[in-house]
């Protein structure tokens, strides 16, 4: 088969389209003839050199994908082969194939047409994990996003909504905040003209956000403590501001507040069949009867991932970036 490698750590020309040994699916894996995979920022991070995959797990990049079930391994049930499917992946997603967990496997939701279901996996775990598992968002809470229009954004508004939340979301246009609107976000916020803390606190009554979605760290840890209502919970699932921030633990101490941070990539299989059974559970009916939607900014040839991270990095798109396999 061909994937996207990584020969040397570098800029969006590192990423090379080339021959590999095909994957065999091991115990209680399927192997998935790969229509389509997503982009995220992790495998930016990825073809940098500053996130490599878990040992003994796929070299290439990818965290997500849609295709079909080619062949079962060994302990394999509830799954045959021609099933199309999505799935959650430690790696992988820019090839033709893909070997799988049988517990990371989602049915590509009705209505849905198999390409851009590879824009669902990573994002709906994510969100869900994060805001309803984790920090347990609830009717009537105020959840702020970091980076609305991106694609764990433009998810985490539609599911808030979904629930009865109040949603706030930051982003750097009018353009992508009109999208974000558009999507059922209440409250918009410029990062790049205004103060988010006062914009939240206005919009809020002075009370802020039961929750924020953070992608930055480090940049915005200290506003988004005093962005926080009392009993606030923060989740930092990115660090695009830095990694080390001053964290006033009076301010969080006078808030009953409290802060977390995640990954997903690393986790135990047993707790990512935890979190994709709860998505199919809970995100899957939501996705089948129209009330949350993938968001696709662009389709491109998965041989053009180097210009898929180009696009990504440079902030322009909303929502996921689509490399279909030939």
């Amino acid at each position: 088969m061909h994937a996207i490698t990584i020969p040397e750590p570098g800029g969006p020309e590192a990423l090379v389209w080339a021959e590999v040994p095909d994957p065999v699916p091991g115990e209680g894996e399927v192997l998935v003839e790969v229509a389509a995979g997503a982009v995220n920022r992790a495998d930016v991070l990825q073809r940098q050199g500053f996130y490599d995959p878990p040992p003994g797990t796929s070299p290439y990049p990818g965290l997500e994908c849609a295709g079909r079930i080619t062949a079962l391994g060994p302990g394999v049930a509830g799954w045959s082969v021609g099933d199309e499917v999505c799935a959650l992946l430690v790696g992988g997603g820019y090839a033709q194939r893909v070997a799988v967990p049988a517990a990371q496997l989602l049915p590509v939701p009705k209505g849905v047409d198999l390409a851009t279901a590879a824009a669902l996996p990573e994002v709906a775990c994510t969100v869900w994990s994060n805001i309803f598992m984790i920090a347990h968002l609830r009717p009537g809470e105020t959840l702020l996003v970091h980076g609305g229009a991106s694609g764990i954004g433009t998810m985490a508004i539609q599911l808030a909504k979904a629930v009865g939340a109040k949603v706030a979301v930051t982003a750097g246009s009018p353009e992508k905040l009109a999208r974000c609107a558009e999507l059922g976000a209440d409250v918009l916020i410029d990062y790049r003209t205004q103060d988010f803390v006062e914009e939240l606190r206005a919009a809020t009554d002075g009370a802020g956000a039961d929750v924020i979605l953070d992608i930055m760290g480090a940049k915005y840890l200290d506003r988004n403590i005093r962005a926080l209502a009392v009993n606030g919970r923060l989740v930092v699932i990115g660090l695009q501001g830095g990694v080390k921030g001053e964290l006033n633990l009076g301010a969080l101490l006078a808030k009953r507040a409290a802060v977390m941070a995640t990954t997903l990539r690393a986790r135990p299989l047993q707790e990512k069949a935890a979190i994709v059974a709860a998505v199919r559970e809970h995100v899957w009916p939501l996705v089948e009867g129209g009330t949350v939607r993938p968001v696709v900014d662009r389709t491109l040839l998965m041989q053009e991932a180097a210009e898929a991270h180009r696009v990504l990095e440079s902030g322009a798109h909303v929502g996921k970036i689509l490399l279909l396999a030939p």
